[in-house]
């Protein structure tokens, strides 16, 4: 399995659907938030299921604030991650991860990319596609593959 993450792409879609013209299908995308309005485009663009949850621009929307998916065994909370102060610090989404038993957290907002392990908890930003905002200012995203066993490796892409 192959999971496309990525966020905050605001409206700006050009990245994002060049990235998955440009791709081997994936079997799921997950978007954490700030789509501005590109739900339908982003959702029929992927050809396969799509997981958006509402960020702090998405007015006027009826996406979910957040997501709980399974990827491979492992449970993941998605949300943009501006309710949990992420732009101070992932630590209060790292306990709230682990008080409801989650494995895996993903967000968004930032606009900094993350792959990192706290508390036992997988922490993922994939950063921006449009509007990077950590040295180098690239574009990144992540792709998850999930294995035979539902193991999942993670790895941090730049357009």
């Amino acid at each position: 399995m192959k999971i496309l993450i990525v966020s905050d792409t605001h409206g700006r879609n050009d990245d994002f659907l060049e990235l998955i013209e440009n791709s081997e299908k994936f079997d799921m995308v997950i978007h954490c938030g700030d789509v501005e309005g590109s739900e339908y485009l982003i959702s029929t663009a992927t050809g396969c299921k799509t997981v958006i949850v509402q960020g702090n621009n998405d007015f006027f929307t009826d996406l979910p604030r957040e997501v709980v998916v399974k990827i491979g065994k492992y449970n993941a909370l998605v949300t943009h991650g501006h309710t949990y102060y992420v732009n101070m610090s992932y630590d209060h989404l790292v306990r709230e991860a682990k008080q409801r038993k989650m494995d895996i957290v993903i967000y968004g907002h930032t606009h900094r990319p993350v792959i990192d392990k706290q508390n036992g908890i997988l922490v993922l930003n994939p950063g921006s596609l449009t509007y990077p905002r950590q040295e180098g200012r690239k574009y990144t995203y992540i792709i998850a593959e999930v294995d035979e066993s539902g193991e999942v490796e993670c790895r941090l892409h730049h357009l």
